[in-house]
């Protein structure tokens, strides 16, 4: 990608610790030795610098300097970071959404890497995409929001999936509960017991004291810390560290924990009302423990079912019910089917095109790029194009005892009106009757009403009528036909051909079957074009 003419846009859908860091470590360092500066976006702080000693470690013995930009940087430093940077001499940033200010210039920008991308509003990402004119993105993410990952099956974006786990590792075992102390108990002690760590999770500042008190006294044997994204950044820093080098076991926290924290002596995690959570959320939550060979947990609890919301149930369900390696794809397949695609142009990241159907929107959209490729103006008056009507007074279908499933009835009717010339539906017919037998004659008529309809709709035809004894074809405003051949036809077979009006063709035909009807009207077409 990196290296074609086109500007790279791939997003990265692997799961939580899967390796998607090590994509952007190897993206970032070709990027690097070629001299182009990389920014390196991430949802939070502790993120933030957990990359940076990744990065700095990886790079160590390479002339290439990396630097983060955060609320852990002084002023003084901040202000020295965003000087080399304008002037080329820091090669890959990483910082949070403080990189998307305006402040914020570069020499020259060949690569960015967007890290947990579900984790940015639309505002972010257009400000991103006013960034990268001519830059490569690369978008990392466990679970692509609806709109995301619409576009990326639509063809719009390009998409690689990471499927393979690490070796040794385990999937993480997911309860989800009614509130239940004695099971918080059982399940923090059965952890400290092995040697292990926990995350408690309670996201809600103001009564996070109320709930430290109430978890020492509930378990007198677990040293208790408190890390929440309102503290002075030194010592959440130091809680963290703490916390890393194994000096408390048992971390009530918010979900500032939630993106990449990499912690393999973490097994257990308790989180407190689940039901307030995304699915991605709790899919990345579940993501912090389980980083090693070890078992892990994850306890979600909730208040009584009476109180929880569809959806809240919905994604319990989900998050509940894939809880293998890799779920992360299928959850967010799951997210689309709960919340709808969302709006490709637009800012909405979910909710379903109501009105309109998502075929017949695509269908706008690609017929409104072709006119603009073409250098034409679109027709917003009449943005649909209804296609020609034919009416030939006999059935044309598919019968139900010929291909009884429904659903496959309905995709050989798609096939067929999408075939665009007489070699497509010949194809077609020859895999129909191959696969259920000789066509009915109802069935042939439909093939023959289609081969008429793929002539007669690049000459401008509105309409085609038939009927026992002739018919008649109507024009649209600018048909495109050989107006002196369709003179010189009317003049020479009066008895036969008459113009109606200037746009209307009438025409004789002897009585014969409709299927040799068709065939001479296609033939009188083609003279006439």
């Amino acid at each position: 990608d990196m290296t074609s003419t086109k500007c790279m846009d791939r997003l990265v859908c692997g799961d939580v610790g899967f390796g998607k860091t090590e994509v952007a470590i190897r993206a970032a360092f070709v990027a690097a030795l070629n001299h182009k500066q990389v920014i390196l976006l991430v949802p939070t702080t502790l993120l933030a610098e957990q990359h940076l000693h990744n990065f700095q470690d990886r790079f160590a013995k390479w002339p290439i300097r990396v630097e983060a930009l955060s609320r852990f940087r002084s002023k003084k430093e901040q202000d020295t970071i965003l000087k080399e940077l304008k002037d080329g001499r820091i090669d890959i940033v990483i910082g949070t959404h403080k990189l998307l200010q305006e402040s914020v210039k570069l020499k020259s920008l060949g690569l960015l890497i967007v890290d947990e991308e579900h984790r940015f509003g639309v505002r972010q990402k257009e400000r991103i995409k006013a960034m990268r004119a001519e830059v490569d993105l690369l978008t990392l993410t466990a679970t692509p929001i609806p709109r995301t990952l619409n576009m990326s099956l639509s063809g719009m974006r390009d998409l690689s999936m990471i499927t393979t786990s690490p070796a040794r590792r385990l999937s993480v075992k997911t309860f989800v509960r009614e509130h239940n102390k004695s099971l918080i108990r059982e399940a923090v002690l059965r952890e400290i017991m092995r040697g292990g760590q926990v995350y408690f999770l309670h996201n809600e500042v103001q009564s996070i004291n109320k709930v430290a008190e109430d978890l020492k006294a509930l378990l007198p044997e677990a040293r208790v810390q408190i890390g929440h994204g309102q503290m002075h950044e030194k010592e959440l820093e130091q809680v963290m560290a703490d916390f890393y080098h194994q000096r408390f076991n048992l971390l009530l926290c918010t979900t500032i924990i939630e993106s990449g924290i990499d912690i393999p002596t973490a097994n257990t995690m308790i989180i407190d009302r689940a039901d307030k959570f995304g699915l991605a959320q709790l899919h990345q939550l579940r993501g912090r423990v389980g980083r090693s060979h070890h078992q892990a947990y994850a306890y979600l609890f909730t208040p009584h079912e009476s109180a929880l919301t569809s959806d809240a149930k919905k994604r319990l369900a989900s998050i509940s019910s894939l809880e293998n390696l890799g779920a992360g794809f299928m959850l967010a397949t799951h997210d689309l089917e709960i919340r709808g695609a969302g709006e490709l142009l637009g800012d909405e990241q979910s909710g379903h095109i109501q009105e309109l159907g998502f075929s017949l929107y695509m269908e706008l959209l690609n017929e409104t790029v072709r006119a603009m490729k073409a250098g034409k103006t679109p027709n917003l008056d009449q943005p649909l194009n209804t296609g020609i009507e034919i009416e030939i007074g006999a059935p044309a279908l598919i019968p139900d005892d010929y291909v009884p499933d429904v659903h496959m009835r309905l995709v050989l009717y798609k096939r067929i009106a999408n075939a665009k010339d007489n070699e497509q539906l010949q194809d077609l017919q020859a895999e129909i009757i191959d696969r259920f037998g000789p066509l009915p004659a109802v069935s042939k008529n439909l093939f023959d009403l289609s081969l008429l309809k793929s002539i007669a709709e690049p000459l401008g035809i509105k309409k085609i009528r038939l009927s026992k004894d002739g018919g008649t074809v109507e024009f649209n405003s600018e048909p495109h036909i050989d107006m002196m051949k369709l003179i010189a036809l009317v003049q020479q077979q009066p008895v036969h051909y008459q113009l109606v009006g200037g746009d209307k063709l009438r025409f004789a035909l002897p009585e014969v079957p409709i299927d040799k009807q068709m065939q001479r009207v296609g033939e009188l077409l083609r003279k006439i074009c």
